[in-house]
């Protein structure tokens, strides 16, 4: 069976989303090539997007078809460096109390 997760494949309509001829293109040519695949032959069709499963796989997870159980979409997270990030906040921090100082001052001029 295969499993093709085309949830990020489609252009935001007002009231429905649609599917626009790329996508379909993407769908039509993913179960093409699930055709053109040997008999038994399973695995990764499109990584991170398609994926045939064989029976017995469908089997051990109960016939459980979820798509989201066969076709891997995690996206590994960029490391955040802490030091930098710290370093940012308190160059930030430092502008700010320089802007509000500045704001201070400039409302005294005005009487305020």
């Amino acid at each position: 069976m295969l499993f093709i997760d085309a949830s990020r494949e489609y252009a935001e309509g007002k009231n429905q989303n649609n599917l626009r001829p790329e996508h379909i293109a993407r769908i039509v040519e993913t179960v093409q090539t699930f055709r053109n695949t040997p008999d038994g032959a399973a695995g990764v069709v499109a990584d991170k997007y398609a994926y045939r499963a064989p029976l017995a796989e469908i089997q051990e997870n109960d016939y459980n078809l979820n798509i989201p159980r066969y076709v891997d979409t995690f996206e590994e997270e960029t490391p955040i460096d802490i030091r930098a990030t710290q370093n940012q906040i308190l160059q930030l921090e430092g502008q700010l109390t320089e802007a509000k100082a500045r704001m201070q001052r400039y409302l005294q001029e005005l009487g305020f």
